[in-house]
């Protein structure tokens, strides 16, 4: 495969905007190609000429001329890759081809492609990430009203995506398709325009009154986002997030302040329990120790992988259960140089299981914590 000598951004723009010309040079686009959709919603054909139609409606919208260079390739980026989750998640069921959940597995797919092909893609961690959650919410402002808490599914939404931007990508998304119920699908995107706007967060995050009532808002249901939370917290406890080998044992030895470390892997050791071997009393162990400093109020670091957003959490609502203040620093290092530390390490991670956590990776979210920062080369 050819390699972009500017990265994906700018070629996007050499190429006229073009999605066949994009896939020429980037043939993971070619993975849409066959992938069958309803009929109802996509009588135009497969998920690649959906998403030819969805990249040529981006460049005729109304809203393209007022947006910078660097926006243009972005949200284009972002149409053609919206739906690259579809050929993992596409199944035939109760009569009629279906996708669930694949604006989900579609982040994933592309923060993986763009993390492996750093060198091809040519995106900053920044540019990636933004990519990816506009992927995860592309779907958002036409089905959001469906949502249990609306309100909270839209403000969380901001924390991570410009709902202006998110806005576009999801016109075009409605208008890139041959439909039997056509501007039905713009109509639901009007008002997610709307309700954005009465919130305050149609071009940036709701301003919670602080850190500590922005965590509340989203570990509890019944909080008003305009709510003023004292904060109560009385010592700080550490979460490090990221791939095996990103650096946090480093970050530790520099940062670390001689706090007490929780690790995950030595408590392997410590137990003779291999990697490849199940973590329960790994973990069982850890959060026992854990238990001792919370009790004490005494600032610790938990050092593992925490790859996963519902592992993160559960022991955010642990740790803040005691009082804690919870920071989240996300690690992570270039793929080649992953590689090559994993290589040059005296007890070696298997390859297909670093691969795997690589494709799995949930991306630490700024609401998750009370501090959420990310560490990145």
């Amino acid at each position: 495969m050819g390699i972009a000598e500017d990265g994906i951004l700018d070629w996007i723009r050499e190429s006229g905007f073009s999605l066949d010309r994009l896939s020429e040079k980037y043939n993971q686009l070619d993975i849409l190609k066959g992938v069958r959709q309803n009929p109802a919603y996509h009588a135009e054909g497969d998920v690649y000429t959906h998403t030819g139609m969805v990249c040529g409606q981006a460049v005729e919208l109304a809203e393209w001329g007022g947006l910078t260079n660097r926006q243009q390739e972005l949200l284009f980026l972002a149409a053609a890759f919206h739906d690259i989750g579809k050929p993992a998640c596409t199944k035939w069921e109760d009569g009629k081809w279906t996708s669930p959940k694949h604006t989900i597995v579609g982040e994933q797919v592309f923060r993986a492609m763009a993390y492996r092909g750093a060198g091809q893609f040519g995106l900053d961690f920044a540019q990636r990430e933004l990519v990816a959650k506009l992927i995860r919410f592309h779907g958002l402002p036409v089905w959001f009203w469906r949502k249990n808490r609306v309100e909270h599914s839209l403000i969380r939404a901001a924390e991570v995506v410009p709902l202006w931007l998110l806005s576009l990508l999801s016109k075009a998304d409605a208008r890139g398709r041959d439909s039997q119920a056509p501007g039905e699908l713009e109509e639901y995107g009007e008002l997610f325009i709307q309700y954005g706007k009465d919130l305050g967060i149609w071009e940036k995050p709701y301003p919670f009154a602080n850190a500590h009532t922005r965590y509340q808002y989203f570990h509890k249901e019944d909080l008003q986002p305009g709510a003023q939370i004292y904060d109560n917290t009385q010592f700080s406890v550490w979460i490090l997030s990221g791939l095996p080998l990103a650096g946090k044992d480093t970050w530790i030895q520099g940062h670390g302040g001689g706090r007490p470390v929780i690790s995950l892997d030595d408590i392997r050791d410590e137990l003779g329990v291999s990697p490849k071997d199940g973590s329960g009393k790994v973990a069982a162990l850890a959060i026992e120790r854990a238990r001792k400093f919370l009790r004490k109020k005494e600032p610790f670091i938990w050092n593992a992988t925490n790859l996963i957003q519902e592992t993160r959490q559960r022991l955010c609502r642990l740790f803040a259960g005691y009082g804690a203040r919870v920071h989240i620093f996300y690690l992570e290092t270039p793929y080649p140089e992953l590689l090559e530390r994993n290589r040059t390490r005296s007890r070696q991670i298997p390859e297909q299981v670093l691969e795997r956590m690589i494709d799995k990776l949930e991306m630490p979210e700024p609401w998750e914590g009370h501090e959420v920062e990310y560490l990145t080369k």
